[in-house]
């Protein structure tokens, strides 16, 4: 990795979880198409969010990291974009109160749209076709002509993340984000609730707050941060093609950034340190992600962080560990040691879903809201222990009523997964399961917050 780099030199690389395009001339012309149009994220923003990031790593602030497991073009409508960024926006105030903390806001949006696969087919009847692999790549439709992969899908995933980024904008400093609305939202979701008596402590101690801040002078009208929020934007760094149509050279700094997203991150499948994955990411300066799976050598770890992160620059390296429930006890603590006794400048993320996706008697994939808590958890266990510090969760959800995940407070069962189930590829928490997590991991934060202040009084 001495080498120097390029924007293409990935290219000189082997890789996986890459598309067949049948016509490399008109794959070509659609990456010199998308190097001409303007980024979708800014510099700036980034490096405000690598500064952000870099206080989650000092434990001075958390993560939410939240979104669709993959975009669909279909779903590109002002009232889903609305509803995805409304959840995440309770979630973020009922998170900040269980954690004193403020919590850096990273949806899965405005470019999730290329998916792994584990297969490079799939057979539907007597069928067989290429593997769904997200819109941005091919169609989810069981046909020859859907599934071949087709360069002018990035278009279109470039101008839906346009889009995106706009409504998100207009959202965050709008008067959406006002802390009080989010509040009043808060408010008739645990009114709603079958736990409601659990969550009501909670929701009153931010009503007092609120009420106090006002007592003091601070309303939405006087002060910024009651009226509007922080909020970026992230995907996989899968489409190569794609992320290298959209680097871009800062005029300010000389740097190249990545311009589809403030933040990237490098999938479990694709984490090669000799990869072509890996070569586009350690050229490009947004703070980027790594997911920690079940398969993760300690060793690779710390060798593909020193690849990505030569500098051990602070807010450039998010670890993101998804275990499963039932192994997250045993593989996360030997991981964390290691990162930790190497010195490593690293914000670890809890992703609580891909480790915990089951399949039901009639081969529907799931997920049980139970096992996820329970790794977050068990992630949070294992930082105590290790005396490292809980960064925050990265999960798949939506603001729809979906039925895609079973168990929470309403109880769902397999039985009702066909109620809601619009998921092309793995099922997300609803709207609901959404916030009943934040609200439970609230508990959590504040129970281990109790401690240490009581020692901090004596």
């Amino acid at each position: 990795m001495t080498q120097s780099w390029t924007p293409n030199s990935w290219r000189n690389k082997p890789i996986r979880q890459v598309p067949a395009y049948p016509d490399p001339a008109k794959l070509a012309a659609m990456e010199s198409k998308l190097a001409s149009y303007p980024p979708l994220v800014f510099a700036g923003e980034a490096r405000r969010l690598k500064a952000q990031l870099a206080a989650v790593q000092e434990g001075r602030a958390i993560v939410l990291q939240g979104g669709d497991c993959a975009e669909a073009f279909g779903d590109f409508t002002a009232n889903i974009i609305r509803d995805t960024f409304r959840v995440l926006l309770q979630m973020a105030v009922v998170l900040t109160f269980g954690a004193s903390l403020p919590v850096v806001k990273l949806g899965r949006m405005a470019g999730q749209f290329a998916k792994p696969r584990s297969s490079e087919t799939e057979t539907f009847g007597d069928d067989t076709f290429l593997t769904y692999r997200g819109d941005i790549i091919n169609g989810p439709q069981f046909s020859s002509q859907s599934r071949t992969p087709d360069p002018q899908r990035m278009e279109m995933g470039y101008f839906q993340s346009a889009g995106t980024l706009n409504l998100l904008r207009a959202f965050a400093s709008g008067g959406y984000a006002d802390l009080h609305e989010v509040h009043r939202w808060n408010l008739g979701f645990v009114e709603r609730s079958p736990l409601a008596a659990r969550y009501s402590e909670l929701s009153s101690r931010i009503d007092e707050t609120l009420r106090f801040m006002t007592a003091c002078g601070m309303t939405s009208e006087n002060t910024r941060e009651m009226r509007e929020t922080d909020f970026y934007v992230s995907h996989e760094a899968l489409l190569l093609p794609y992320e290298q149509a959209m680097t871009r050279v800062d005029s300010t700094s000389g740097d190249t950034y990545a311009c589809s997203a403030h933040f990237l991150w490098i999938g479990d499948r694709t984490r090669q340190p000799d990869g072509a994955h890996v070569e586009f990411l350690r050229g490009v300066r947004n703070p980027l992600g790594i997911k920690v799976g079940p398969t993760t050598d300690p060793d690779e770890l710390i060798r593909l962080i020193d690849i990505l992160n030569p500098t051990d620059e602070a807010g450039r390296i998010t670890l993101i560990a998804r275990m499963g429930a039932e192994k997250v006890e045993k593989l996360l603590p030997p991981i964390l040691r290691r990162v930790r006794q190497e010195g490593r400048k690293v914000a670890w993320l809890c992703d609580p879903m891909h480790g915990n996706t089951i399949s039901t008697a009639a081969k529907v994939k799931t997920r049980n809201f139970d096992a996820i808590l329970t790794e977050v958890r068990r992630f949070f266990d294992a930082h105590a222990a290790e005396g490292t510090w809980a960064g925050g969760v990265h999960i798949e959800m939506t603001g729809r009523q979906v039925t895609e995940c079973v168990g929470g407070a309403h109880q769902l069962t397999e039985a009702d997964l066909g109620d809601a189930y619009e998921t092309f590829c793995d099922p997300r928490l609803n709207a609901e399961q959404s916030l009943e997590l934040a609200f439970l991991v609230a508990e959590e934060l504040k129970a281990r917050r109790l401690p240490q202040t009581a020692v901090a009084a004596q």
